[in-house]
């Protein structure tokens, strides 16, 4: 098996399934990918310090979210669990490794996986982010990074910009309020200049960086696939690209 990918994936929300053309393009991406032995999750909605381990046995579904149609509580998807895999991340990391083992997987996990892994027959393991400061995310995927080796998929999962007030819903997918687009478009630009500094610093350097994200979780998950694929930067592509109610679903592979 070769060096596995790093991925940065926008997850949308439970209604991801419903749309007609996001489910298709995660699903042909995956149908392009290698087959993982394991997949480790990073997802913006499991903050928890110091760094834990979620479920290796039995995996949960966390349904955190409100105010949906009954059929969104109703998903299942019974992944295995990754129990070597989380002994190779506690290897990795070190001390001040916690486990969690109750923990499943959150929408942000579960709901894009569905898509693209969806006979539930890949181990997978959640971690959690210790932290929002994008350096030592950064060297948290410098330090996970040899499992790509392994045969591990790393997904970082968020939303490239992430304003639940500037949402549109029922917007077409060429659709954005302007904020939403600078911030994209500066994205890419600085992606494709293999700015990480800028990056790293992006609430000061994007255009809209703080209108795009008023709270960095969802950006987040990107500093630790570009520390795991810190090495395949400058051949990244954007996979998906568009926006879903507004927001930029920009989604890219590194390897």
């Amino acid at each position: 098996m070769g060096r596995m990918p790093a991925l940065y994936l926008s997850h949308g929300a439970p209604p991801l399934a419903d749309d007609p053309l996001w489910p298709g393009q995660l699903a042909a991406w995956s149908a392009e990918l290698p087959r993982p032995s394991s997949i480790l999750m990073v997802s913006a909605h499991w903050e928890n310090a110091p760094l834990a381990i979620g479920a290796t046995e039995t995996v949960p579904l966390v349904y955190d979210f409100g105010g949906f149609p009954r059929h969104y509580y109703e998903v299942r998807y019974p992944a295995p669990g990754a129990p070597e895999l989380a002994a190779r991340v506690r290897g990795l990391l070190g001390g001040g490794v916690q486990d969690v083992p109750d923990r499943g997987l959150d929408h942000g996990a579960y709901v894009p996986l569905v898509e693209m892994y969806p006979e539930a027959d890949v181990p997978v393991l959640q971690i959690s982010m210790p932290t929002l400061d994008p350096g030592r995310l950064y060297e948290l995927g410098r330090r996970l990074a040899p499992l790509r080796d392994e045969g591990v998929l790393i997904v970082g999962s968020g939303f490239f910009t992430h304003n639940l007030r500037g949402l549109t819903p029922g917007a077409p997918a060429d659709h954005a309020p302007g904020w939403s687009r600078e911030f994209d478009a500066w994205g890419r630009e600085a992606l494709s200049a293999h700015d990480v500094d800028g990056l790293l610093d992006f609430l000061h350097k994007a255009p809209a960086g703080k209108v795009a994200h008023p709270r960095t979780e969802h950006f987040a998950p990107l500093f630790v696939t570009l520390g795991a694929g810190e090495d395949d930067l400058p051949t990244h592509r954007s996979v998906i690209d568009g926006f879903w109610m507004g927001l930029s679903k920009r989604s890219l592979q590194l390897g």
